[in-house]
Parts: C-alpha cells; structure tokens; sequence
C-alpha cells in the first residue's frame, strides 16, 4: 500500500515547482497552498518560520534530490551519461512547462534579502553535485584536479544553460551544452585509461 503524501510534503513539492517557475520571492504562500490544496492554516503549523523555513527547506529538498538522482545515475553509468540524462530531464521539462520551469536550486541561489541561509543551501547542493561527478570521473582514473575542474564546469554550465533556454525560449543552448560536456567527459576519461 503506498502512503500518501501528508499536506506537509505536499506543500514542499509545490513549492519545489512554483520556486522553479516564479522564483522564490514572487511566490506566495497562498500559492503554495492553493497548488498543494492544503488547508489554508496548516502552512504556519508546518512552517512555522514562514516563508523562510519554506525556502530553505523546498531548496534543501529539491537539492537533496537532485543529488540522490545524480549519484544514482552515476552508479548505473558514468559521467557522461549522467550529464546526458540530466540535460534530457531539464529539456523535458522545459518544453513541458512552456520554458517556465528552472532550477529549483538555482531560484535560491539568485534570491535576495532575508533569504541568506536559502542561498548557503543552493550553495551546498551545488557543491555536492559536483563532487559526485568529480568521484565518479576519479573512479575512471581522471586526476582529481581535472575531475574537480570538470565537474563545476558540468554543474555551471548546465545551470547557466537553463537560464539561456528559458531566456530564450529554446533548448538550443541546453542541447549545444549537453553535447560539448559529453566530448570534454569522453575525452577526460579516454585520456585517463591510455
């Protein structure tokens, strides 16, 4: 029997989507309560730090994630394919959404004002995606300068990639990205084993 989601979690996972698509300082908490059809009290019983305990914990999750799905793909393949199914679920979700769906992450990352502790969380998620790519690509014998070097240029340039397709409504830059870092990873890695 699958339990269902409690009104908690259902209003994490909406603010997790509309942080993607208005950013955090654009949306409210009716309108995490209107998308999680929760009870219009319960938000302040759940978080009672208002919309800054929302945040941070929304970005915490969504980066949370985000990780356990990269370092899921990391142990099913490598690098490279990791990087190519990243960019597919982005560019899916792009042209789902009509361009309006970013980086849930990233909405913290780029916010202001009182929300400091949200930008430190986008901080740490980007980090920890990195150094999972950078394992990954010391595990097929990448030096670890390389591999650290590679893996925050995986990390900023899909993220950077993101806000060009939504910015222009198109997934060419998503598309022209994914392919250069597929041949920069194949040949790392290649190098390595010679």
């Amino acid at each position: 029997m699958t339990q269902r989601p409690t009104a908690r979690d259902r209003m994490l996972t909406s603010a997790i989507a509309l942080f993607r698509e208005r950013g955090i300082d654009a949306t409210s908490f009716a309108d995490v309560i209107e998308r999680a059809e929760a009870p219009r009290g319960s938000i302040y019983h759940h978080f009672p730090g208002g919309k800054t305990q929302l945040a941070e914990e929304a970005t915490r999750t969504a980066g949370g994630l985000m990780e356990t799905l990269i370092e899921s793909s990391l142990a099913q393949g490598g690098p490279s394919e990791t990087l190519a199914r990243l960019i597919g679920m982005f560019r899916r979700q792009l042209l789902d959404s009509d361009f309006r769906s970013g980086c849930p992450v990233a909405a913290g990352a780029l916010e202001s004002g009182d929300f400091a502790a949200v930008r430190e969380i986008a901080g740490e998620s980007f980090t920890a995606w990195e150094d999972a790519i950078a394992a990954a690509l010391v595990e097929r014998g990448v030096p670890s300068a390389r591999a650290e070097s590679l893996a925050t240029t995986a990390v900023t340039a899909i993220e950077g990639a993101l806000l060009v397709a939504r910015a222009q409504r198109s997934v060419a830059a998503l598309d022209r990205v994914g392919a250069e870092l597929s041949g920069l990873i194949d040949t790392a890695v290649d190098t390595a084993r010679r």
